[in-house]
């Protein structure tokens, strides 16, 4: 079967919105980058810090509530619609839940050609990337980099600690191929 999605699951800052940029500038045909940051800028301001919405807490812990899945649902089977209607895609997300998380995609993308890829960085790395960016609560990368990849399948994986987003690009490139 085709891959007509890639899917990126890593922790915050782990390198998965470069990886997805550089997978776009590597491969011959035009790909969609879509991001779970992106989704989360869609929420209206009330659920973008609440309890039924997503929190981001003074840690860097992050939570989500029953609004925030019922759009997040939404939000899938719209990005599973694009992939059916010919448009080939790259999820750039976090699975906070790990397996459940993935779960929920597998749900959305049933039927589709899809490459699992886990984006792996030491958490050390993405702490200092966190705090370089400076857009991201403090502790948000450390409490991710592992716990998003608990009991999640790959079809691949790569890590960003040493090596470049357009490496990991050109290394899933290879596995389309």
């Amino acid at each position: 079967m085709t891959t007509q999605v890639i899917v990126l699951n890593g922790g915050s800052s782990s390198g998965k919105s470069s990886i997805a940029r550089s997978v776009q500038a590597v491969l011959p045909a035009p790909w969609l980058a879509v991001s779970v940051d992106d989704f989360v800028g869609m929420l209206p301001p009330s659920l973008q810090e609440s309890g039924a919405g997503i929190e981001v807490a003074a840690d860097g812990g992050v939570s989500v509530g029953p609004q925030f899945r019922m759009l997040e649902a939404a939000w899938m089977a719209g990005v599973a619609a694009m992939a059916r209607a010919g448009a080939r895609v790259v999820v750039d997300d976090v699975f906070l839940g790990g397996e459940t998380s993935q779960q929920r995609w597998q749900k959305a993308l049933t039927g589709l050609g899809v490459l699992w890829v886990g984006v792996r960085c030491d958490s050390a790395v993405a702490a200092r990337r966190e705090a370089e960016r400076g857009d991201r609560t403090h502790g948000m990368a450390a409490s991710q980099a592992e716990v998003v990849h608990q009991g999640v399948g790959y079809d691949m994986e790569v890590d960003t600690t040493h090596t470049d987003p357009l490496a990991c690009a050109r290394t899933i490139a290879t596995r389309l191929r």
